[in-house]
């Protein structure tokens, strides 16, 4: 029995090629289903071959750039049985362009920029080739105010971090190979003075919103809520808020049609008397 293995273990392979390989095994899998006319005669050969095609397979791991998926391997017979089937690592590439990353860093902490993920660069990163560029002092991403950064590394290292590393870094992957851009990635850095702001959020806290962000991070970790019943309305303080304002408004209203009355008496009372001196 002849089986035909199609293995793709390059992350760099063009994906067209590959589709037309396994559309051609497929097509020659189907064509006792589709050709009904007379006169074709299907070879023996062709009939025992058993191809090897990915059934099954993950969502990339990274949303931009080169990452990896997992794809299932399994060799299908022409009656569309499946057998021995693998499980393997494939790369991927969903889009090569990253976008704007922002950084905020104390002056002299040490930091660290990178252009692939801890798994990449762990597997096959020497594949690729790395482009670095700089604008100082600037957020942006126009290519025409950046300057070549020499660093042949995939990775940037800050240490310590100082005032003039400050501004906007590209780095540019390629495919050494094929010169192909499969990831642009634009970081930009704002360096600050620790006298001046400082970052520890936690320390300014009253001791109610520590006791809050507490509870937060508690319900986080064992993924318990409390919940809380709601009072019914009657019972809230916007209903004794209503209740006074509407007496407020009750009385006020008795009182100013007892003065209105009052005046009316007395108006009528003295034109009256001087109606009887007439």
């Amino acid at each position: 029995m002849t089986v035909v293995t199609h293995l793709i273990d390059n992350p760099n392979t063009e994906p067209l090629g590959n589709s037309h390989i396994l559309g051609l095994l497929l097509c020659a899998f189907h064509v006792p289903l589709v050709a009904s006319f007379e006169g074709v005669t299907i070879p023996a050969e062709l009939k025992s071959i058993v191809a090897q095609v990915v059934v099954n397979t993950t969502l990339c791991s990274v949303t931009c750039g080169v990452g990896f998926k997992l794809e299932e391997l399994c060799e299908v017979t022409p009656a569309g049985e499946r057998k021995n089937c693998t499980v393997r690592r494939a790369g991927c590439l969903t889009s090569w362009a990253c976008g704007l990353l922002h950084f905020t860093l104390p002056v002299g902490q040490p930091f660290q920029l990178s252009c692939l993920t801890s798994d990449i660069m762990g597997n096959g990163s020497q594949a690729y080739s790395y482009t670095w560029r700089f604008a100082p002092g600037l957020i942006t991403t126009k290519d025409v105010l950046f300057r070549p950064f020499r660093n042949p590394r995939p990775v940037v290292r800050f240490s310590p971090t100082k005032e003039s590393d400050a501004g906007t870094y590209r780095c540019e992957v390629q495919v050494i190979k094929t010169f192909k851009v499969v990831k642009r990635v634009y970081f930009a850095i704002r360096v600050i003075h620790k006298d001046l702001v400082d970052l520890n959020f936690q320390k300014f806290l009253t001791w109610e919103q520590k006791l809050a962000a507490s509870r937060v991070e508690e319900h986080l970790e064992t993924g318990v809520y409390e919940v809380q019943e709601e009072e019914p309305f009657w019972k809230g303080e916007l209903f004794y808020q209503c209740l006074v304002g509407i007496g407020s408004g009750v009385a006020g209203g008795i009182l100013l049609s007892v003065v209105l009355h009052c005046l009316q008496r007395i108006w009528r009372g003295r034109a009256a008397e001087q109606r009887a001196e007439i």
